[in-house]
C-alpha cells in the first residue's frame, strides 16, 4: 500500500513538473488516499498486536 502512495506521488511529482496539472492533482489525490489508508490499517494492526500481547 504505502509502494503504490509513494508511486502515485513520484507521477504526480513529474506530471507537476511537465506541466500537467490535471493528472498531477488526481495522482497527488490517490497518493493521499492511499497513505491514509496505509496509516489506518498500520494502527490497526498495532492494536491488535498489542491486545494479543505479542512482542517482536
Amino acid at each position: 500500500m504505502l509502494y503504490w502512495a509513494l508511486t502515485f506521488l513520484v507521477v504526480a511529482i513529474i506530471a507537476a513538473v511537465f506541466g500537467f496539472g490535471g493528472i498531477a492533482s488526481a495522482s497527488a489525490g490517490i497518493a493521499q488516499i492511499l497513505f491514509v489508508i496505509f496509516l489506518v490499517l498500520f494502527v490497526v494492526a498495532m492494536i491488535a498486536r498489542a491486545v494479543r500481547g505479542r512482542t517482536p
